[in-house]
């Protein structure tokens, strides 16, 4: 039996020695400069499966900000990933300063001055293409989870066909999605068609009466509109990859950019699928590859029985283990690859007589200052950003603030957001969705507008203005803080509370829905009240287009006008039932 000690990989030269949940966690991390030093895993087993997930079109190196709050209820208080700044590194005992860095918003700022970006395509290319050589091409899978083409500026202007192409360079095998589905779908199915891996998603079928008027389907009969799965064999093994798209894309999402398309979790016919390439199909080794989110994920694993990983994402976790999930059948472990290009997973499998005999799995930061970037790409990426790069480079303002989105609330991006919403639109109240896309900027760095599309290029970023009642309102956050908290994992859609500009309010996560919201309050002190109407701008309305300018026109004139920025108060609410949760911090930048 090998040990945890064993699965330690490189820590005894950081002078740290972290334990682990489980046996079958590794670490890898060095000071070298030479790719083969800092990322050589030493080979096990006959079978390697790398998986990303969550880059958000983000082509070049990025500051990303771990969230403060992740909180973490019910039956998920306290596990991964709801565990956040000092209580993440105390849970994983990680004493060196890098890891500190990738995994958590502890000393942020300084952090990141010292050890620079993480992720970038090139980076990434030079770190795959080591470790596909390193064990062998044929034994090799790389799985990207999906939220590929959408987040940048560049993405936006090719409807995702820069994102497919650096897929491609890079040498994605097999592919799922989400935010790939907020653009139309002549536009997905292209950028399928150009896309040489393969797409799968076991839970996207076609409408019924789109099929009885000639819509067509990858599968008639059962109306999938995507191959379910495919199966891989990777030396002397047969592995099965079951696509598992976001389930709630057409509530989350716009469904009017894909009228005839229906998504859901589908357990039932995971379950199937799951048996068929089993008993059917022979295949030694079951992979979901998912846009789920973790805690939907670990709910799956405990449903579902015969799959060995769920590969995951859309919650943006890095979870620096695979963690085990007991079902009917056996365990599953769900596992997790972060955002923004900032980590690699790396899954050994050894395969033996149809079973998966052991395991090691590590999850690789990807510090951009330590990888040389590979060539092929970076002329790529220049060839892709050319015709956009005056646009792109166009200073808009400076900051001695850091600007950051992720958090279970508002963040210090967000609240720019908010405050031009408001101040642009004049309203009393803004809004802006609580989504988890979205670098960081630290003090000191011009702000371009660059910066700005990767908090707001999307394909529905149209602004509103419109009354509504105080009572409306306290809806609003009480619906959005349901599917953030609700106890049941298949009623969380993802995303974090809906920013605010303009109130305050309480936050109490543990209770239910209709209670948790209380105490909303203007900047003046006024009570909101409940017949009473006030003024409200916003924007990205799921069911209907919005009428006004795109969100990215009304905060560049802000902060155009703002120039520099500095002292920005962020509208935290008071967040309350939470004392001596591991999943809320105050970090310091």
């Amino acid at each position: 039996m090998i040990t945890r000690r064993e699965f330690m990989y490189m820590m005894a030269v950081l002078g740290a020695t972290p334990v682990f949940a489980n046996s079958h966690t590794r670490f890898a991390l060095s000071g070298k400069y030479k790719i083969e030093d800092y990322y050589k895993l030493d080979n096990f087993g006959n079978v390697r499966i790398l998986h990303m997930t969550d880059s958000h079109a983000q082509l070049l190196p990025v500051y990303y900000r771990e969230p403060s709050a992740n909180l973490g209820l019910h039956s998920n208080w306290g596990k991964p990933p709801h565990i956040v700044g000092e209580n993440f590194l105390k849970y994983y005992h990680i004493h060196n300063k890098r890891l500190a860095y990738a995994l958590t918003c502890v000393n942020f700022d300084d952090y990141a001055n010292s050890f620079g970006r993480m992720g970038g395509y090139a980076h990434i290319k030079t770190v795959v293409d080591y470790l596909r050589n390193n064990f062998g091409k044929e034994k090799t899978l790389l799985l990207d989870g999906g939220d590929t083409w959408q987040g940048s500026w560049t993405a936006l202007k090719t409807r995702g066909k820069d994102m497919v192409g650096a897929q491609n360079v890079l040498g994605v095998d097999v592919l799922t999605g989400h935010w790939e589905f907020t653009y139309t779908e002549p536009e997905i199915k292209e950028n399928i068609k150009n896309f040489k891996g393969e797409f799968v998603a076991q839970n996207v079928f076609v409408k019924d009466d789109a099929l009885l008027n000639g819509a067509e389907a990858y599968d008639e009969d059962t109306g999938r509109e995507f191959k379910p799965y495919t199966i891989k064999k990777l030396g002397d093994a047969t592995v099965a990859i079951i696509g598992q798209a976001f389930p709630y894309t057409t509530i989350a999402n716009p469904a009017r950019f894909i009228p005839d398309w229906t998504f859901g979790i589908k357990d039932q016919e995971m379950q199937q699928l799951v048996d068929h390439v089993r008993n059917k199909e022979k295949v030694d080794v079951v992979i979901v590859l998912s846009h789920n989110g973790f805690d939907v994920d670990k709910k799956m694993a405990s449903r579902v029985s015969g799959i060995d990983f769920i590969m995951g994402g859309h919650t943006h976790d890095g979870v620096p283990e695979a963690v085990p999930v007991k079902n009917r059948g056996g365990v599953t472990y769900v596992t997790n690859a972060g955002s923004n290009g900032k980590f690699i997973n790396v899954l050994d499998l050894e395969v033996k007589n149809g079973k998966i005999r052991d395991f090691k799995f590590t999850l690789l930061p990807i510090f951009s200052d330590l990888i040389p970037a590979d060539k092929e790409m970076q002329a790529y990426i220049d060839k892709v950003r050319k015709p956009y790069e005056k646009e792109l480079t166009r200073v808009i303002a400076t900051t001695d603030e850091t600007l950051y989105r992720r958090g279970n609330f508002n963040g210090s991006w967000d609240q720019l957001i908010c405050d031009a919403l408001r101040e642009v639109n004049g309203a009393q109240i803004s809004l802006s969705p609580g989504f988890r896309w979205g670098t960081s900027i630290i003090p000191g760095q011009e702000v371009t507008f660059e910066d700005l599309a990767t908090q707001t290029a999307m394909t529905y970023p149209e602004t509103y203005v419109k009354e509504i009642t105080g009572e409306a309102l306290k809806n609003i956050l009480e619906d959005v803080a349901d599917n953030l908290f609700n106890a049941d994992p298949y009623y969380q859609q993802g995303g974090d509370m809906v920013r605010t500009g303009g109130i305050s309010y309480r936050i109490d996560p543990n209770k239910t829905i209709g209670k948790r919201i209380s105490d909303i309050t203007l900047y003046n002190g006024e009570k909101v009240e409940p017949h009473k109407k006030y003024k409200v701008s916003g924007w990205a309305t799921v069911k209907k287009k919005s009428p006004g300018k795109p969100v990215w026109e009304i905060v560049e004139e802000y902060l155009t006008n703002l120039k520099h920025i500095k002292h920005v108060k962020v509208d935290t609410p008071e967040v309350v039932g939470v004392d001596g949760n591991p999943g809320i911090t105050k970090c310091k930048s």
